[in-house]
């Protein structure tokens, strides 16, 4: 009876264990069928919101609410990284737009930049020492002549996007002797002529800057105006350069905001041969309306982006400069200040072309060349910025500083400290039209040879000489130059104190 009972219970177990089993794979196969032919959209969340996917989740179709989203963020990414991009052929287009517009420049015109009026529009301009530019198409005059008498002075020649093609002056092959420069158009194979410097473009369009170092200000404006720029073609009869003074007009070629940042980039990509490396970026702007060969005509959709980018990548940019990730940014572990020029004169590296590099440096200053980040003691200039007082705070014109400059500054020639507006990055506009001060200047000095500076709204009493006015409630930022800077620099052994904040 035993045994039958037991044989009966094991078979009705067996058959409800099988029941269950035929159940749960049943139960199975219907939620893999549901989910596999099911058609409501599953979400996901993501840093630029909810992506919609149909079937197996993200790795579904996307819907077309998706899809639009997911075009939009992808140009409005490539817009933001293309306006970093940007800033240095920006730039340089701006200033020759506002050449011709302001000044009245033609391609072989010389425009001079001498008093502090004058420099009110150019990115981090030095006050001490006179400026002369132009700004010439290649493809209208032909392989062009610059002509220069002896004279001290540093620049260079550069293409439109701000690569240092040769420099001029002081660590030029000229060396401040004088000389002639032939300048050729990109593909012009001319073969080197005798009594001429080289020059072989990368750009149609080219800008030739020089600042002029002699102490004697008629003597340096004098060299100017000797000056000469005039197409090959006519050496034999060359005219008289035009020198045109700046007079103190208003312009500026910082890089315009909104829409006018993307009209700029877009002429001056029409009229540019196109790098080999920037064909990917080419690529990206493409669906932003900015093609070569084609007119700027961008649809609504495309504006909106265009508008918003220049917002973000300016705020990108301006976090790039102020709060630098760059390796090697500071000049000591010790202090706030930071190297300017932290490009590579080529703007290359092994690996890549440097873009961080440049969007940092081309929105708060103008041109490179060997000169200006010099690792020859007692040639071409030094630059140190400070953003930030001693306690790490952004610098404010509402506040009262003191910087003090140790003796023996490392520099050959002279050292200046400029202050600069955070919104223009130019120098800084205030009712005295004082924006600097420098060795050259009658500055009270401690009896170590020291030096105190003071920046802010009203002078210390009896530090007038040593005071910039700062506006109230606006961000400001300096610039230390080292003019021919000496060992000490180089090797950071001259410890520069931090701009510190006092009652």
């Amino acid at each position: 009876m035993f045994t039958t009972n037991k044989s009966y219970i094991m078979k009705n177990l067996i058959l409800i264990l099988s029941l269950i089993t035929a159940f749960v794979l049943h139960s199975c196969i219907q939620t893999t069928t549901s989910e596999t032919t099911s058609s409501d959209p599953k979400k996901v969340q993501t840093r630029i919101g909810e992506l919609e996917f149909s079937h197996a989740f993200e790795h579904g179709y996307p819907t077309d609410e998706t899809v639009k989203k997911l075009y939009d963020e992808m140009d409005f990414q490539r817009a933001c990284q293309a306006y970093l991009w940007g800033l240095p052929i920006v730039s340089l287009a701006e200033w020759k737009y506002q050449n011709e517009t302001v000044f009245g420049a033609k391609d072989c015109d010389l425009v001079s930049q001498t008093s502090y009026k004058d420099k009110l529009g150019i990115l981090t301009a030095n006050v001490t020492t006179p400026y002369v530019f132009a700004l010439t198409d290649l493809t209208k005059t032909g392989p062009l002549v610059l002509e220069l008498q002896p004279g001290l002075s540093a620049g260079g020649i550069c293409d439109l996007w701000q690569l240092n093609i040769t420099d001029v002056g002081a660590m030029g092959p000229d060396q401040c002797k004088g000389g002639k420069y032939l300048i050729l158009p990109p593909g012009n194979e001319m073969e080197d002529v005798e009594g001429y410097f080289m020059v072989r473009m990368s750009s149609n369009n080219m800008g030739v800057g020089l600042r002029v170092v002699d102490p004697n200000k008629e003597n340096a404006i004098a060299w100017i105006k000797s000056l000469q720029l005039y197409p090959y073609a006519e050496r034999n009869n060359s005219p008289k350069t035009r020198v045109i003074e700046a007079n103190g007009k208003e312009w500026s070629h910082v890089q315009p905001r909104g829409m006018a940042y993307w009209e700029r980039l877009s002429d001056a990509i029409n009229n540019e041969v196109v790098k080999e490396h920037d064909r990917v970026m080419m690529a990206m702007l493409k669906y932003l309306g900015i093609e070569k060969g084609k007119e700027f005509n961008p649809d609504e959709r495309q504006i909106k982006i265009l508008k918003e980018a220049a917002l973000v990548g300016e705020a990108m940019a301006k976090a790039n400069v102020f709060e630098k990730r760059l390796e090697g940014a500071y000049y000591r572990p010790d202090t706030h200040w930071k190297y300017v020029t932290l490009w590579d004169v080529t703007h290359e590296t092994e690996f890549y072309h440097q873009l961080d590099e440049l969007a940092a440096y081309t929105y708060e200053a103008i041109g490179t060349n060997v000169a200006m980040a010099t690792k020859i003691p007692g040639f071409g200039q030094a630059y140190v910025g400070a953003y930030k007082d001693s306690e790490g705070k952004w610098l404010d014109g509402s506040n009262n500083y003191k910087l003090h400059i140790p003796p023996n500054p490392p520099a050959k020639q002279f050292w200046s400290l400029t202050l600069y507006d955070v919104d223009t990055r130019c120098i800084i506009r205030n009712e005295q039209q004082i924006a600097d001060r420098s060795s050259r200047m009658d500055l009270l000095t401690n009896e170590d040879g020291s030096v105190d500076l003071y920046f802010g709204p009203t002078a210390p009493e009896g530090k007038e000489k040593n005071w910039i006015p700062t506006v109230p409630n606006q961000g400001f930022f300096a610039y230390l130059r080292l003019y021919a800077p000496l060992e000490p620099y180089f090797e950071r052994t001259w410890a520069l104190p931090d701009i510190e904040k006092v009652n």
